[in-house]
């Protein structure tokens, strides 16, 4: 009995490395599963990769670039201006903020219309994509042109007289 109870007895020595074979065989299941998996990123980088070419690149005929000066003429005189943005009310239902950099370029558009009146579908503005419910009810989607360096995003709230908001925005 004592030579069966020896024998059955796991060294200190034994032991560790049986726990470290075990770890390492664990760490590497993880990382080839790891590497089965779709992460976020690559995810997003296929949905960017898939956008062929930007819908909604303008508003009124204002694109980023232009000059304070051209927006204005394309728009007429704004409600405020500034070095840095001009806001626009275009109508009960519709307003425009444009923000310049400091070279009074247009850097960001941003176009609010009051209970969805006369904002262009979802579709139009950022693709056939689902979009985004978040949990208060909003509904909201992005885009990012990573080749022409701008993105456009359209978010509608959720309150009892809904925005919708879309903004288009260069991005360095």
């Amino acid at each position: 009995m004592k030579n069966s109870i020896e024998t059955a007895r796991i060294s200190v020595g034994e032991l560790i490395f049986f726990l470290i074979g075990g770890l390492l065989l664990v760490l590497l299941l993880g990382i080839v599963a790891n590497g089965q998996t779709e992460t976020l990123g690559m995810r997003t980088a296929k949905a960017h990769a898939e956008v062929p070419q930007s819908l909604y690149r303008e508003y009124r005929g204002v694109r980023l670039g232009m000059t304070a000066a051209e927006v204005r003429a394309k728009i007429g005189e704004p409600s405020l201006k500034s070095d840095e943005q001009d806001f626009f009310v275009i109508s009960a239902n519709e307003r425009a903020q444009i923000a310049y950099n400091a070279a009074q370029k247009v850097m960001t558009i941003s176009t609010d219309y009051t209970s969805g009146v006369d904002a262009p579908d979802y579709k139009t503005v950022v693709g056939e994509g689902l979009l985004i419910q978040r949990p208060d009810g909003s509904l909201f989607r992005m885009v990012m042109y990573d080749s022409e360096r701008f993105w456009v995003s359209y978010n509608k709230s959720a309150s009892t007289v809904p925005v919708v908001t879309i903004t288009i925005s260069a991005y360095m």
